[in-house]
């Protein structure tokens, strides 16, 4: 098995209005030795705004702003802003986040080139109800677990819910002229790739993206430590192999959800196609500081950075902290490589 480092907290709540409860799940963008996280921050209201942080190197915190870097100003996510994921492709930046109106989640972004100084282009996720959604799912090509989280958000949202959309996570460069997001319509994680944001916008393109659905999986629920579903984690990065990309996955248990992190890789020029996964977890939470917290038992890695060889990941912890892991990227690679699948 791989082995994974883990270097600990590296940010934790403090007792500023914005961030008094927890801070999780952050975006990256490293320029340098500097790396720029832009990271979830909850308040004791549960309000969820985004807060910064820059590091020197890959632990060691160097600056920190004392108030939110963006907060809620729009309806659709009035009720916060979550877990950012930054991507940049050549000069323009990038930051896909999850927008919460007090019922629905959907996937958003801001965009520019500079990140102190980003514009909000709004929703980019398919605005229909699940109640249509299930009558436009090819169920013969569906598993029914799609059924189910239809009907578990129903009852847990309100019969008029949007498909919750969660981990949008761009890829760091166009493929064949287009800008290629992977995302999670549960309990996979599917692919989408357009020429412009607008396109996403249009509720006939995602009509008839739901009706093919099957068609845009790239990730499906496999192992035991994913068995209830998974998730985008951090933006895919580029090797000689493929694609590396880190996800979450997620095991079910009568104590609780468990939340662990995994990597899969896929084909260069055509990120649909898997090449390899991990049939383990690259990492599993198990220190205290994953274990126990707002939501225990968890890690959920939302970027990276590289330092020589090494890969560090950046991940919350039991949605209370923010910790460090870091692997060798050659051999997380050759790990991979060892779990060839002819899935696709």
């Amino acid at each position: 098995m791989i082995k994974v480092k883990k270097h600990g907290v590296v940010l934790s709540p403090t007792t500023r209005f914005f961030e008094d409860r927890s801070v999780l799940n952050p975006g990256i963008l490293q320029e340098g030795r500097s790396v720029h996280m832009v990271y979830r921050a909850i308040n004791k209201d549960y309000m969820s705004s985004l807060g910064y942080a820059r590091f020197n190197g890959a632990t060691h915190l160097d600056d920190r702003l004392d108030k939110p870097f963006m907060e809620a100003t729009a309806q659709y996510e009035s009720h916060g802003m979550e877990d950012p994921r930054i991507t940049q492709i050549d000069n323009e930046i990038y930051l896909i986040y999850v927008a919460h109106d007090g019922r629905n989640a959907q996937i958003a972004y801001a965009y520019g080139h500079d990140l102190f100084h980003l514009k909000r282009g709004g929703l980019i996720g398919p605005k229909i109800r699940y109640s249509a959604a299930a009558k436009l799912f090819n169920k013969k090509e569906l598993k029914d677990d799609y059924l189910f989280f239809e009907a578990f958000y129903k009852n847990y949202a309100g019969t008029d819910v949007l498909i919750w959309e969660k981990d949008g996570v761009l890829f760091p460069e166009k493929i064949r002229g287009k800008f290629v997001l992977t995302h999670r319509i549960l309990p996979d994680i599917q692919i989408v790739s357009c020429k412009d944001f607008s396109e996403l916008k249009s509720t006939a393109f995602w009509k008839d993206y739901i009706k093919n659905l099957h068609k845009f999986v790239v990730l499906e629920n496999k192992y035991r430590f994913e068995e209830r579903h998974i998730g985008g984690g951090a933006p895919p990065i580029k090797t000689k192999h493929g694609w590396l990309m880190l996800y979450h996955g997620v095991e079910e248990s009568n104590a609780g959800r468990i939340y662990h992190a995994a990597a899969a890789l896929f084909d260069l020029k055509n990120p649909k196609k898997l090449i390899s996964r991990l049939p383990y977890p690259l990492f599993s939470p198990e220190k205290d500081f994953e274990l126990k917290g707002h939501v225990d038992s968890v890690v959920f890695p939302t970027g990276t950075a590289q330092f020589g060889d090494k890969l560090y990941i950046y991940y919350g912890a039991a949605d209370s902290h923010i910790a460090v892991a870091s692997v060798n990227l050659d051999d997380l690679l050759d790990e991979l490589l060892r779990y060839k699948t002819n899935q696709r």
